[in-house]
């Protein structure tokens, strides 16, 4: 199996962070956003552990460690959230919400 470089790494961990914002920005489902903060979350990892491996150092792992368990936390928080908002308001769209609000 061929090594691979770690600048390919950073550079797929910045196509999935991209791709996570992109998500964040233009979804207009909570589920949705949430799914695409995770995907962020995890490039942030993959940069992290591509770092580490590029200079031989185990911090990579480790903060990366740390972000699979902020991750964890967040989505269980998140979630609980989000199912609280769907029981009172019957919608997970962030502009029903918004107009809800208004009212």
């Amino acid at each position: 199996m061929m090594p691979v470089h770690a600048n390919t790494v950073l550079i797929v961990a910045a196509v999935l962070f991209l791709l996570g914002l992109v998500g964040v920005l233009t979804r207009k489902n909570i589920l949705f956003m949430l799914l695409s903060i995770e995907i962020m979350l995890n490039a942030a990892g993959l940069a992290f552990v591509a770092a580490g491996s590029k200079w031989q150092q185990p911090d990579g792992q480790v903060m990366f460690l740390f972000i699979l368990a902020m991750a964890a936390a967040e989505v269980s928080v998140a979630l609980a959230l989000v199912l609280q908002i769907y029981h009172q308001y019957k919608t997970l769209d962030v502009d029903a919400l918004k107009e809800l609000r208004d009212k």
